[in-house]
């Protein structure tokens, strides 16, 4: 698609990029074998652990982690009350979605306990290998250290589109709303209310401003990385986006990221009336 020749305009040393229909990339951008640090798109990578461990019954979405009364869900959903990136809590338990780099550490810990495996290799085993992510690794937190490319991340896109690893109904579930109603900030969004999140992936919804596109349906679910990346999913559409840059999010991102989702969103709706 040549929407995705409008990256060349951006102020950016190295990007990447794809486009994913019906299960296959059907645009790419840049060398996509090129790994990039995701930041918090890693999130996206270590829910779907977190779910396979709780599809395995290693942990269950009510097994209790993370401050008293909190659980695997409230952590996923940013609703455990954790700070941002320290133990503190910062308001009770399902009281307001607090994003919390912190909580996704609990996560991973919480899973390495009841698996006996560290997280690093649990996640190996869980994602990567059975989606075949060979240039994909958790070198870091288990919230914001994943490197990856854009060729493992369109990958993990078109299983966000029509799952195999995870049962339709775990993933379905992962992107609804949970605890709706709870108010809270986007980094670098502003705060919304509702702020409407699923396990590990953030919820378009009605948000403005938005990383997303205006034109994104309200069902797009993903997440966007200080890195400089982002991917969604928009199940209207049956297609997903996945951006990698090497430049940290900034005021630069947020006007080119916006229009050049609509231009996306446009392109592919433009393929579907062709």
């Amino acid at each position: 698609m040549s929407v995705l020749d409008h990256l060349d305009d951006w102020p950016v040393d190295n990007v990447a990029a794809a486009i994913v229909r019906d299960g296959s990339t059907v645009a790419h951008h840049g060398d996509p074998n090129r790994r990039f640090p995701l930041a918090s798109v890693s999130k996206l990578l270590t829910a779907y652990a977190v779910l396979v461990a709780v599809e395995e019954e290693a942990v269950d979405l009510t097994s209790e982690a993370g401050p008293p009364g909190a659980t695997v869900e409230h952590l996923l959903a940013h609703a455990s009350g954790l700070a941002f990136d320290s133990d503190e809590t910062q308001a009770g338990v399902g009281e307001q979605r607090i994003y919390s780099n912190t909580g996704f550490a609990v996560l991973a810990d919480t899973v390495a306990t009841a698996t006996d495996i560290a997280f690093a290799d649990y996640f190996a085993q869980a994602v990567c290998e059975p989606l075949g992510l060979s240039d994909t690794d958790l070198d870091g937190p288990a919230g914001h250290g994943v490197r990856s490319t854009v060729t493992d991340l369109a990958r993990f896109a078109a299983e966000l589109l029509d799952p195999q690893v995870l049962a339709a109904e775990t993933l379905a579930d992962a992107t609804s709303v949970h605890f709706a109603g709870l108010d809270g900030f986007v980094p670098g969004y502003g705060r919304h209310r509702p702020n409407d999140w699923g396990l590990g992936f953030e919820i378009r919804a009605e948000k403005s401003p938005h990383w997303t596109g205006s034109t994104n349906s309200p069902a797009t679910v993903g997440h966007f990385g200080q890195s400089g990346t982002f991917l969604w999913v928009d199940p209207d559409l049956k297609a997903a986006c996945v951006v990698l840059t090497d430049r940290p999010f900034g005021a630069w991102a947020k006007p080119l990221w916006a229009d050049f989702n609509d231009a996306v969103v446009a392109a592919i709706r433009a393929e579907h009336r062709a």
